[in-house]
């Protein structure tokens, strides 16, 4: 993987050393990370700041969200300058997740901005109503297919589930209905029917017009909204590559058909780099009784066919406004890690809420009180599996080694592409994968992966015998091992091509030069 346009090296070297090759901090000494799971931040007015993206990135944030929902594409760009320029600052390696805004199904506009609805209330979405012509009696929408997506005895919800409908009468470009759960409706709201159904092209005219703008982003990944086929990604990858963009793609798991199709799901997990469990409109759809069980089971599937999950939506919400997470908060976020997410994601809570950096060190908190668990550091995933690839037999016997062997203090990646630490990261371990490579977008994209920490070493500037003893010493020097360690090490036969790795070894601290 070649370094990507206008990359910054989060690192340097070290003057008047004679190992060139040893990556040294801005800081020196980078702080130890014993966090395993991924922390993804999203920017807002709260966030935004050079300040505090600093402080966020030393609290402990892996990946940041640009919500293309929301902003403009300077602005986006912006802050991705900003963020590359602070991880450079802090040494480290930080992720920038664009996500695009999608197919939000919206009813239109109110004549006063809202109306109060009461259970029992006739109301009429009407597609022939116009901007700002809403009242008590009904809105309109730009949905043309809702006529022919509903039937009589469907329940719509508005607001994110907050208002329900009951479908009374459908008419050639209207709805009739009747207010089951009442409460404020406010215009642009979104519109989802109990069990799915409702469903537009995953890429809008302006998410196309998102991906032209991300020349000047440079995300590491690209999120995909309301995901209904594998041809979505596809699309998705096609304009990128216009642009000489190969970010990983994140599927936005949100829609119920998707996850009641089996097929549908795997064809999406197959053509992603990993995929987000967007509980919000997710939940909508499905009814939150069922969507613990659908959260179990993405992750799951996601980690078995290699790909990265992220956890997402309302995770700390009463942190917005109050400086301590609830119990329930802590107990959720806790669940997932157990879960084997890679990632749990904050929404409002740092883009818009006052209490940033506490609702961060929380998250991180309650990740590590569930990471010590016996449950989340032992894994039995592939031990009945043929390996397909010399690549992934290396990664498999390696987390099996090392979770086996008392000794070993960590695992060592000597990659290119990051393949073989992502498929080691798949196995529960409670030892860090530390991937070496001189490869900035591979690092970058790593931010994301469970137990991953990624450090700039260019293994190509020493002599092959060396190398090992050299790896060994970089990290000692970083304060990563101790002398009395054993750390196993991985590598391929020629140093700087992707995809050769094909060697493993369990070898002492000790061994490193003086």
């Amino acid at each position: 993987m070649s370094a990507s346009r206008g990359e910054e090296c989060n690192c340097r070297y070290r003057p008047g050393l004679d190992r060139p090759g040893l990556a040294w901090k801005e800081n020196d000494v980078t702080p130890k990370v014993n966090r395993r799971t991924k922390i993804v931040a999203t920017i807002g007015p709260a966030s935004e700041s050079e300040d505090m993206i600093a402080r966020l990135i030393g609290a402990g944030v892996d990946v940041f969200r640009l919500n293309f929902s929301h902003g403009t594409a300077e602005q986006h760009a912006r802050v991705a300058r900003r963020i590359r320029k602070q991880a450079t600052i802090a040494g480290k390696y930080v992720g920038i997740l664009a996500d695009l805004q999608g197919p939000k199904i919206r009813i239109s506009t109110f004549r006063n901005g809202s109306v109060e609805l009461a259970a029992g209330d006739r109301f009429r979405l009407d597609l022939e109503l116009g901007e700002g012509e809403g009242d008590l009696r009904g809105v309109g929408l730009d949905y043309p297919e809702l006529c022919s997506s509903v039937v009589r005895g469907d329940t719509l919800l508005l607001d994110d589930g907050r208002i329900r409908l009951r479908v009374d009468d459908v008419e050639p470009a209207a709805v009739e209905s009747t207010v089951l759960v009442g409460g404020k409706l406010g215009s642009r709201k979104g519109i989802n029917r109990l069990g799915g159904g409702l469903a537009a092209p995953a890429l809008t005219t302006k998410d196309i017009a998102d991906i032209d703008s991300l020349a000047e982003v440079l995300p590491d990944f690209v999120a995909v909204s309301f995901v209904s086929r594998a041809e979505d990604i596809f699309q998705t990858r096609d304009l990128l590559a216009e642009h000489d963009l190969q970010p990983g793609i994140i599927a936005k798991i949100e829609r119920a058909e998707v996850v009641a199709d089996e097929a549908t799901l795997d064809g999406i997990l197959e053509a992603s780099f990993g995929v987000m469990v967007a509980r919000g409109d997710l939940g909508v759809e499905v009814g939150d009784a069922q969507l613990i069980g659908i959260q179990k089971a993405l992750i799951s599937k996601a980690r078995k066919m290699d790909r990265v999950v992220i956890t997402a939506t309302q995770m700390m919400e009463s942190m917005i406004s109050n400086s301590m997470p609830t119990r329930a908060e802590v107990f959720d976020v806790a669940n997932a890690v157990l879960d084997g997410t890679d990632a749990v994601m904050l929404s409002a809570e740092t883009a818009v809420g006052q209490y940033p950096l506490e609702v961060v060190s929380a998250m991180a908190d309650a990740a590590l009180g569930a990471e010590r668990q016996p449950v989340a550091k032992t894994s039995r995933y592939r031990l009945d599996r043929a390996f397909v690839s010399a690549q992934e037999t290396i990664a498999m016997s390696a987390i099996y080694a090392a979770n086996h062997y008392s000794r070993v203090r960590g695992i060592a990646c000597l990659t290119e592409s990051g393949t073989t630490p992502l498929l080691m990261s798949r196995l529960s371990s409670g030892l860090p994968i530390f991937a070496l490579s001189s490869q900035g977008k591979t690092l970058r994209r790593l931010c994301l992966c469970r137990g991953v920490i990624p450090l700039y070493f260019d293994a190509t500037a020493f002599d092959p015998d060396s190398v090992e003893s050299i790896a060994i010493e970089f990290l000692l020097d970083g304060g990563y091992l101790q002398k009395r360690d054993a750390i196993l090490l991985t590598r391929g036969a020629i140093m700087g091509r992707a995809g050769s790795t094909n060697i493993m070894k369990i070898l002492p601290a000790a061994q490193a030069n003086g």
